[in-house]
């Protein structure tokens, strides 16, 4: 990769815009002309003050600001990287594989437990199951491209699938494959604090703004064969809804 000064071009203390305004317009335009992509690094702010023969603090103040924007994220222990933003839209029924995929990633999923059981007194209710109901749970830590996007719990009728193991890259795919793949959903969405467990998980620090998407997905004839929570780090996806308004 160039330098960042010749990525970014020369500071000038004669531009009436502050110094640290004319390093976070840099950074900001090379993000957006794709000059810098997802996961990418910065230097150490020791590196690019000297680079760019300014202070510590300068670099710090524009860093901060493109941060608060979400086009930087900070990694405890690893540096300052280009953020890996993903949109997904409330108005499409995919999954996190066609999601990525649709997006040129690469999505691949870590499995942290699979489990047969009974529903919950909880997921009885929201599933609207009897009591005593086989289910199959499903925990796993989803990537894009090696990048940790979201942490999934999800919970399935023993109906829906002709074993434990039938899931493997993509729960969809698996659904579709023995005729149960839901034809729609309702999802809710609700912003979180990151427990210490998930903030470990998705490489953020506990207490980080996260985001919370409840999905309960739906047959034609009424019966729910998903319900899924997944955790997202507030800084790597955005939710989005194509709106009309009524006639």
């Amino acid at each position: 990769m160039p330098s960042f000064s010749m990525i970014i071009g020369a500071l000038d203390e004669a531009n009436s815009l502050p110094l640290y305004q004319q390093l976070q317009r840099g950074l900001r335009q090379a993000i957006t002309q794709k000059l810098l992509t997802a996961n990418d690094a910065l230097p150490p702010e020791r590196d690019l003050a000297e680079e760019f023969a300014i202070s510590r603090i300068t670099v710090r103040r524009a860093i901060d600001g493109l941060v608060n924007e979400g086009l930087l994220t900070r990694r405890q222990g690893s540096g300052t990287f280009v953020a890996s933003r993903v949109e997904k839209s409330f108005s499409k029924l995919t999954s996190f594989s066609e999601d990525m995929t649709a997006r040129g990633r690469t999505p691949r999923s870590a499995w942290l437990k699979r489990s047969q059981g009974t529903v919950t007194p909880e997921e009885a209710m929201t599933m609207g199951l009897s009591p005593g109901t086989p289910v199959y749970r499903f925990n796993r830590l989803r990537y894009a491209d090696d990048v940790p996007m979201a942490l999934e719990f999800c919970t399935v009728p023993t109906f829906c699938l002709p074993s434990i193991d039938a899931v493997t890259s993509s729960l969809y795919e698996a659904l579709e494959k023995s005729g149960h793949r839901p034809k729609r959903a309702l999802q809710r969405l609700r912003a979180v604090l990151l427990t210490s467990l998930q903030a470990e998980h998705l490489q953020g620090n506990v207490g980080d703004a996260g985001l919370l998407v409840e999905r309960r997905g739906f047959l034609l004839d009424g019966r729910v064969v998903e319900f899924s929570q997944s955790y997202y780090r507030g800084d790597t996806y955005d939710f989005v809804a194509d709106l009309n308004a009524s006639e």
